[in-house]
């Protein structure tokens, strides 16, 4: 390979640690187009597998190499709803995937994608677009995270009006209020939400269904009602002294930060109730939890001024590779060499287990802990002799979430839950007719790539159930016949770009339709 792989351009850890602008960038066109380069076109794409959506990647890597970027950005829209989000915060099981990343480093394949979404909009290819008929169906979702938005704006382009009803003050779910501005900026949330609501959808906010408004009545405002309201019981740290003042939830900390952020900014945000601040300013601060919750809140911790972050992690140290043994290629592996976070001057401890939380007046003072072995946290076993104890006045539990709430909306409907307390929908709809389920509260937590991917194909699931094809695409005979006219979108032109369809001259003389 005589082209090395170029990532992005990261602002030093050093300054970027006193704001919460976004701490990268993309590269200059020549750059990308060489990154595009670097794929292969494998005849066995296994970005594809290891892609939730399945996106193009080898056709929109070699169409931005080519510096085609309309065409691209149509590659990659007809796969992912919001590739601006994917192409932000997506830990790339893509990238895991490539077959570069074998023996060399894999495609930036993130990259390309958020560079071809930022032209889109940079060009104002990106536009409102509402559907050209309306069915008179209409569907409430409830929950506006990745998952509710992909459904609603995929139902709302088969025709039906659409809801979104979101118990926070504004839209995004753990997008606006989980992800500190420093990954993802909240007007890019705003901007995508402006575009949704063009196109006719309707944000309902700081309406929490199953309390201000009674799940039965959604019922009978809607023709159907989708279940988005994601993975919100946290995992909890089952220890002595869980109940010490200053140990507190990782995402209750980020709701906080996010919304102080909001308030800085001049944006809407709920006040913190009068004795609940958490803040990290000043104290030894222990998150216990290494994925990316855990990261992000070193992130913040940093940014408010913390006298120190470390981080326990049960997992193994990582091989020199990178890839632990359990996770062999083409799969993503759980943890990586280093973060943002850790590049800005958090520390991490790999096999750290917390056993216990010291108090002293009824704060959190320290954690105690121990090393362990094992591969992650199913068959961990403590090493003799390696107990420790580490300051904390702050203690930050970041160590998941179970399953979705049950109180409210869940328990009205009466819906069935799973053994690890999901939503039961095994093909997204639940056992009362007419409502579904999809994203976290129906598969556990997991990416915002998954999250996109299930509300794509709940949504086919709804229209149908509402008599339509789930189908959203419809190719007039103009847009057909369009290639003469240079028009990318037409059937004719994407055949020809796929170069895997071959179709005589024949096929494309056929009658126009009727005016």
């Amino acid at each position: 390979m005589r082209i090395e792989r170029a990532g992005f351009d990261k602002r030093d850890p050093r300054d970027r640690v006193h704001d919460y602008r976004q701490y990268f960038s993309l590269p200059d066109d020549a750059t990308l187009r060489a990154q595009g380069a670097r794929c292969m076109d494998c005849g066995v794409p296994f970005c594809h597998e290891g892609c939730p959506l399945g996106n193009r990647i080898p056709e929109w890597n070699d169409l931005v190499y080519n510096d085609r970027w309309r065409e691209a950005l149509t590659q990659l829209h007809a796969t992912n709803n919001f590739p601006e989000f994917t192409g932000l915060i997506c830990p790339a099981p893509c990238e895991s995937a490539c077959v570069l990343d074998i023996n060399d480093d894999p495609v930036t394949i993130e990259q390309i994608e958020l560079a071809i979404v930022t032209r889109g909009f940079d060009e104002g290819w990106i536009a409102a677009d509402p559907p050209d008929h309306r069915t008179g169906r209409s569907v409430g979702v409830v929950g506006s995270g990745p998952a509710g938005l992909a459904v609603a704006a995929e139902l709302n382009k088969h025709g039906h009006g659409v809801v979104v009803y979101e118990r926070d003050e504004a839209p995004g779910g753990l997008l606006r209020f989980g992800v500190p501005d420093a990954k993802l900026e909240k007007w890019i949330i705003e901007r995508r939400v402006k575009l949704l609501e063009d196109e006719g959808i309707e944000f309902a906010c700081n309406m929490d269904v199953g309390g201000d408004v009674a799940a039965e009545d959604l019922l009978r405002r809607h023709d159907a009602v989708v279940m988005a309201i994601g993975s919100r019981l946290h995992r909890d740290l089952d220890v002595p002294g869980r109940e010490l003042d200053g140990v507190h939830f990782a995402m209750d900390y980020l709701y906080q930060r996010n919304r102080f952020v909001a308030r800085e900014e001049g944006r809407p945000a709920r006040e913190t109730a009068a004795g609940s601040a958490i803040s990290a300013k000043g104290k030894r601060v222990v998150v216990v939890g290494g994925g990316d919750t855990g990261m992000d809140c070193i992130s913040n911790a940093l940014r408010e001024g913390a006298d120190g972050v470390v981080l326990l992690d049960v997992y193994p140290p990582l091989p020199a590779n990178g890839r632990p043994p359990t996770t062999p290629w083409p799969l993503p592996p759980k943890r990586t060499n280093t973060t943002y976070a850790l590049d800005e001057g958090g520390e991490r401890r790999f096999g750290s287990e917390v056993v216990a939380i010291v108090g002293r007046d009824g704060r959190a003072a320290a954690v105690r802990g121990w090393g362990v072995r094992g591969t992650s946290s199913r068959d961990l076993e403590p090493i003799p002799g390696s107990e420790f104890e580490e300051p904390a006045e702050l203690v930050l539990i970041a160590i998941g979430f179970s399953h979705p709430e049950h109180e409210g909306a869940v328990t009205e409907l009466q819906l069935d839950t799973d053994a690890r307390g999901n939503l039961k929908a095994p093909v997204y709809g639940t056992k009362v007719p007419g409502v579904f389920a999809c994203g976290d509260a129906r598969i556990g937590q997991s990416l915002v790539v998954t999250a996109i991917a299930e509300g794509r194909r709940c949504a086919r699931v709804v229209d149908q159930y509402l008599g339509g094809t789930g189908e959203v695409r419809r190719i007039s005979a103009d847009a057909m016949f369009a290639y003469e006219d240079g028009d990318p979108n037409s059937l004719r032109h994407q055949a020809e770009t796929a170069r895997t369809v071959t179709v005589g001259d024949a096929f494309w003389s056929g009658p126009r339709d009727k005016r």
